[in-house]
């Protein structure tokens, strides 16, 4: 696996600029990839997305959202024990699991209402559209940026599965000594050295609605 990163820190204006700097490291890194009709970017939703886009824009492929869904601890949602995605097993920390102390019944109550919501999202975001295929395809992977990379290699596992010839994943920004097991490569365009959140790197890290989402894909 490969690393790639743009060369010092730097805070984007918002997930576009994020994008935009992106595309510019993806275009100059692999200049074949432009035009090339095996190409798929998938921006993780939400947040994803808006990152993903001008990419899509930039290599003249087609933009998806591909869905997933932590899987956050009962009554502290803001800790995830794992993340469920579309088309994939539930990736599991079995250390966070027994560290909280969660019951099978805990974690199967959790996949269940998060899978639920899921497959919600999906129908809202492509209107009935199919998923875009990605079997022998070059797979672009787009997250506006990665703390722990439970849901970016939940998302990595799924695609995986579909048999694609490349994983790239693509993020705004992450820790330094980022790994994400069973992708062939990593950009990321910033890592700040004092790591601590995705939004510090974002002077505007506004939450994505589906309806910017739905938006995004309906105009490709």
């Amino acid at each position: 696996m490969r690393l790639r990163r743009d060369h010092g820190q730097r805070t984007f204006r918002n997930r576009d600029d994020a994008g935009q700097a992106l595309a510019r490291l993806l275009t100059s890194d692999h200049p074949e990839l432009v035009r090339d009709p095996d190409v798929v970017v998938l921006g993780l939703a939400r947040g994803g997305v808006p990152v993903a886009a001008p990419i899509a824009d930039a290599l003249h492929a087609p933009l998806d959202a591909f869905v997933i869904r932590k899987l956050g601890v009962p009554l502290r949602e803001e800790l995830a024990f794992g993340a469920v995605a579309s088309g994939g097993e539930p990736l599991i920390s079995d250390r966070t699991v027994r560290d909280f102390g969660l019951t099978p019944d805990d974690v199967n109550a959790v996949i269940e209402k998060e899978s639920v919501e899921l497959l919600r999202r999906e129908a809202v975001y492509r209107q009935g559209r199919p998923p875009t295929p990605v079997a022998d395809r070059v797979v672009i992977l787009v997250d506006d940026g990665l703390a722990t990379g439970s849901s970016m290699r939940a998302a990595v596992d799924s695609t995986r599965r579909r048999l694609p010839r490349q994983i790239i994943v693509a993020v705004g920004t992450g820790p330094a000594g980022t790994q994400i097991a069973n992708a062939d490569e990593i950009v990321c365009a910033t890592i700040p050295p004092d790591f601590w959140a995705v939004g510090q790197s974002y002077r505007d890290f506004t939450q994505v609605t589906d309806t910017e989402v739905q938006n995004l894909l309906a105009t490709e």
